[in-house]
């Protein structure tokens, strides 16, 4: 009887063993090794010797951690043209590029603005003239890629050095009105003896108009006779850089 019988220990023994299911790992984005690869150029050889959409990717890897950021770079170049012009679009616009959402549009105004504040800071605290080269890139950062027209007003002190940054003005596409009234005003409060105006062309071309140049010497016979004087009135566009000054034209 006993040896006709078996225990539970003999039916498990003898029962198969279930096969063992093995895991593989999931296999990593693409993209990431293309990210890290990135990197280590960016640390080689510094952000200078990277195109536009190279150095882009590399911003937007923060800015969109978990997707491939290559199309959506070039996607914004092709769109917008350069990095400058794609940090100086406007949000409503970015966010019309596929993968661009709100956040990112918003992050890259602020890497924007970030930007400008770098530029501000070349100049700032020191003699203006002597730092004309800075003083146009900051120029051109904050103004070049404006949808609309700025009118900004540098006011300098009797060395010459930054007292103030404003915008007095903002307008259409094509104009911003300009009341030398209230340029003049605004120097006397904050006991400015020089100035230099600077406007955007949103066209891209930065010759100046006449109405440019009129109201350029409207400002200057205004504050003239108040000790006041008007270094120069510069005219940013993409395409580059006018200087009334430069042109003999003031």
């Amino acid at each position: 009887m006993a040896s006709d019988e078996h225990d539970e220990r003999d039916f498990f023994g003898e029962l198969p063993l279930p096969p063992i299911k093995r895991t593989t790992a999931p296999e990593k984005p693409h993209y990431l090794g293309h990210r890290d690869r990135q990197r280590e150029r960016f640390s080689a050889t510094g952000g200078d010797t990277l195109p536009d959409y190279e150095l882009l990717e590399l911003l937007l890897f923060r800015l969109i951690p978990r997707s491939d950021t290559k199309p959506v770079a070039k996607a914004l170049l092709a769109r917008f043209g350069t990095l400058a012009e794609v940090l100086g679009a406007p949000t409503n616009l970015l966010q019309e590029v596929k993968g661009i959402g709100p956040s990112v549009a918003l992050d890259l105004k602020i890497i924007a603005a970030s930007a400008r504040r770098m530029a501000r800071g070349e100049i700032s605290g020191r003699e203006v003239l002597s730092s004309w080269p800075q003083l146009l890139d900051y120029c051109r950062a904050a103004m070049a890629f404006e949808a609309r027209e700025h009118f900004r007003i540098l006011f300098l002190d009797k060395k010459n050095v930054l007292i103030a940054d404003e915008v007095q003005q903002s307008g259409t596409v094509d104009h911003t009105p300009v009341y030398p009234r209230e340029v003049i005003k605004r120097a006397l409060e904050l006991s400015a003896t020089a100035l230099i105006l600077v406007h955007n062309h949103p066209s891209g071309d930065p010759t100046p108009s006449r109405a440019d140049i009129d109201m350029t010497k409207t400002i200057m016979d205004t504050a003239k006779p108040l000790g006041i004087s008007v270094h120069d009135h510069i005219i940013i566009g993409k395409k580059g850089i006018a200087s009334m000054k430069g042109l003999l034209l003031i």
